[in-house]
């Protein structure tokens, strides 16, 4: 693939499918890395505390509803449009608002990734992050919020954002498994834009 070219390669799906590595994957091929959360911590950090994972729903969804739901992903837009790199992974996309608003950058293209529920709550588990407090109970209620259950148009709408995706990757086996899978997909996009 031409590194001169324009590349953004956006991420979207609920907790622990694969972001994280996926965005690490394509860190070592050149990206540059860039997260809508990043946004959220920010505002987060005024709170000078941990705050928990439904916090930090909260203040995303208090963004989106008090200055439009693409907002994240407009200032993460104009971050990337002001910088000199042509490059990058662009992590925790969870509104389609959040998708239509980075489809304005060309050759932006959407990876969802999916894996069982079981699957998940065992990563959950294991990954043991400061927001990923409580039980499996609370894992469920968590991911059913991310899905965008019972949540407004400002909110997470995670199960829309797979919807709208170019590629779909079913992340339940290696990392391994995840690099043919990126890989793959970046050849398929390296044919679309004729390389």
């Amino acid at each position: 693939m031409d590194n001169n070219r324009e590349l953004y390669i956006g991420l979207t799906g609920i907790m622990a499918t694969g972001k994280g590595e996926s965005a690490k994957i394509l860190k070592k091929l050149g990206f540059n890395y860039i997260s809508l959360s990043d946004i959220v911590r920010t505002e987060a950090s005024k709170k000078k505390r941990t705050v928990t994972r439904e916090e930090m729903q909260d203040i995303g969804n208090m963004l989106r509803e008090k200055e439009g739901e693409g907002v994240l992903a407009k200032m993460v837009r104009e971050k990337i449009s002001k910088s000199k790199q042509n490059k990058w992974v662009i992590d925790g996309i969870r509104n389609p608002a959040e998708v239509i608003e980075l489809k304005k950058l060309d050759s932006f293209f959407l990876i969802g990734l999916t894996t069982p529920l079981y699957t998940i709550i065992n990563r959950i588990k294991k990954r043991k992050r400061d927001t990923d407090t409580g039980d499996e109970i609370e894992a469920k209620k968590r991911i059913e919020r991310e899905r965008g259950i019972g949540e407004s148009k400002h909110g997470q709408q995670v199960e829309k954002c797979l919807h709208m995706a170019d590629f779909t990757v079913k992340n339940n086996k290696t990392i391994k498994d995840l690099e043919s899978n990126i890989l793959r997909i970046l050849n398929i996009i390296g044919e679309k834009n004729g390389k």
